[in-house]
């Protein structure tokens, strides 16, 4: 049986993403802070909720930094919502942040003054929306182009590598809602919050080989 290890640095909705990787038979769904378990565990899963200076200094603390940058070389690896933006380079979150750098960009405010055709948009940008998918990822496997998915972030990224960019979202701008680097992919909106379109993702994630 295979094991997936949700990395626990004290910021992310755990329980919610452990469930659900469980829901879709993803074998042994381990949530651990402990570095030898997750170097041993077949796929990985990065989560995160929260202000991003509070996410950083905890995963520099545990040393997590490094941890992230050996274990999604040779095996699955999926970072959700702020541990997405954590591996971008730097976040303006908090009066800025350097971040792990896995991937270019920067993540940025959307701002306070953010409109759409006239119209005032609230920030944090919550609740469903479209994803056009650009690029053939084996993690989009039977989900619809444009599929709706569950978000909530002030907080955008802008990537620094087009080619990347497999998944893009708008809200007021352009952002990038799902990165691809090899055995790495990472998502800006919940999956486990997505219902249907949600849990085939990370179904697709559980039964991926990491090649892209």
């Amino acid at each position: 049986m295979q094991t997936v290890a949700v990395i626990d640095y004290g910021m992310g909705n755990l329980h919610s993403v452990a469930k659900a990787l469980e829901h879709v038979g993803a074998g042994k769904v381990l949530v651990t802070s402990d570095a030898a378990v997750i170097r041993e565990a077949d796929r990985v899963v990065f989560p995160g909720v929260g202000a991003i200076r509070d996410c950083m200094a905890e995963i520099r603390r545990l040393g997590f930094d490094s941890l992230v940058r050996e274990v999604s070389q040779d095996r699955p690896f999926l970072g959700i919502c702020v541990g997405m933006q954590a591996l971008l380079e730097h976040s303006e979150e908090n009066d800025g942040v350097d971040c792990i750098g896995l991937f270019p960009g920067q993540v940025r405010f959307f701002g306070k003054g953010l409109q759409e055709e006239g119209e005032h948009l609230k920030v944090p940008h919550m609740g469903w929306n479209e994803v056009s998918q650009s690029v053939d990822h084996p993690l989009w496997h039977d989900i619809s182009d444009r599929a709706r998915f569950y978000f909530v972030h002030s907080y955008y990224i802008a990537a620094g590598k087009p080619t990347q960019v497999v998944g893009r979202g708008h809200y007021g701008v352009d952002f990038a809602a799902a990165l691809a680097d090899g055995s790495r992919f990472a998502v800006q909106f919940h999956p486990e919050k997505s219902h249907t379109h949600g849990l085939q993702l990370l179904q697709n994630f559980v039964a991926w080989d990491g090649r892209w």
